[in-house]
């Protein structure tokens, strides 16, 4: 649900009048739950499922010389029954198993933060102790992904030993709580570091920033790091006032909470 009563309030907020696409949207989606335009979702997936495969079938079951010079194995013909079978299998598929998780998700997504990682986020100014602090299933699902590269592709087992040594100091340093100017992965391309995660850690569930500690980018794809943003040129801004006439008098900067975690 948008955040705006009318279109005057939200261009207000954007300090500009609304597209024509905004608009629509807005008329749309403005008294409607966002677990209901989540589903939407649904109907999107099943037309994807059902759309796009369309040319490629009808180059199937034509099978003219204009496009069969580009078939991959062209002694292979499918016929009519057999193109319909799949498709029945695949919204079976789709009905069964797709649909329900898509519907399932977004309230287990709330729910698993709710009921699980808010303990990770006790540490609201983390330490290194607390990278692994989180709940038993957390951990558990969590592990997965470093684990399951070593057991798709096995390697040396010194290998093995070393990547997951690599993956426990990563953590260790994100969640350190100081940002050294000497850390080696100050040198790595999008890469956090204990700053950024920091703030993630500082603003919990009050702000939606900071997810991606390793790979920032996608918070700034996905506009999740403007609170960060901010933050940091509040605090360079305050800073500079402050060495400009407080350092002089011997008088220390502060700032807002609210401030902070502007987002």
């Amino acid at each position: 649900m948008l955040p705006y009563g009318t279109i005057k309030d939200a261009e207000a907020a954007l300090g500009r009048n609304l597209t024509f696409a905004e608009s629509l949207w807005f008329h749309y989606s403005a008294d409607k739950s966002d677990y209901f335009l989540y589903c939407h979702n649904i109907l999107f997936l099943f037309l994807a499922f059902s759309l796009v495969p369309i040319p490629f079938i009808c180059m199937e079951l034509r099978r003219s010389d204009t496009f069969d010079r580009y078939k991959i194995q062209p002694k292979v013909r499918l016929t009519l029954s057999e193109v319909v079978k799949c498709y029945k299998d695949v919204l079976r598929m789709f009905f069964l198993v797709v649909g329900p998780l898509q519907l399932v998700s977004y309230p287990s997504i709330k729910w698993a933060y709710e009921k699980i990682h808010h303990i990770h986020h006790e540490f609201t100014a983390p330490i290194g102790f607390a990278a692994p602090y989180a709940h038993w299933a957390e951990i558990l699902v969590l592990g997965i992904p470093s684990f399951l590269g070593p057991a798709l592709v096995p390697g040396h087992m010194i290998t093995f030993w070393l990547w997951v040594a690599l993956r426990q100091v990563e953590a260790i340093e994100t969640h350190c709580g100081y940002n050294l100017p000497w850390s080696p992965t100050k040198y790595i391309p999008f890469y956090g570091g204990a700053e950024y995660h920091d703030y993630h850690h500082y603003v919990g569930e009050q702000s939606h920033s900071n997810f991606a500690s390793v790979f920032t980018y996608c918070d700034y794809i996905y506009g999740t790091d403007k609170g960060y943003q901010y933050h940091k040129k509040l605090l360079s801004k305050l800073k500079e006032e402050s060495r400009r006439g407080g350092d002089q008098n011997g008088e220390q900067f502060s700032y807002s909470d609210q401030d902070r975690k502007c987002d």
